[in-house]
């Protein structure tokens, strides 16, 4: 028997890395598409608040605040930092809700 022949792994212990790493991605990918499923729902439902109750102060802070935290999960998700200049995304779609109910009133 050669003294100096490396041992030998089993084909399981050079998988497991991979297996581990894809396992990671894959589940990263689900959060990821999880969370922008939330922001979109979130976004969806203050923007239907905005164009047709706009009075409705409570609902569109509520909704509001809900769509911030999940766009703010998903940047984190996806590595993004938070940049203390950037409007809230709350804000910038009711901008855009209020835009369109004027163009179309």
């Amino acid at each position: 028997m050669n003294s100096h022949e490396p041992p030998r792994e089993s084909p399981d212990t050079r998988t497991r890395p991979v297996r581990t790493a894809y396992a990671r991605m894959t589940a990263s990918q689900h959060d990821i598409s999880r969370a922008d499923a939330d922001y979109q729902r979130f976004r969806a439902a203050y923007l239907e608040v905005a164009r047709h109750e706009p009075g409705h102060e409570v609902a569109l802070a509520l909704i509001g605040a809900d769509m911030d935290r999940a766009h703010a999960r998903l940047q984190a998700l996806m590595g993004l930092p938070r940049l203390p200049f950037t409007h809230e995304p709350s804000t910038v779609v009711r901008r855009e809700a209020l835009r369109y109910t004027e163009e179309n009133s």
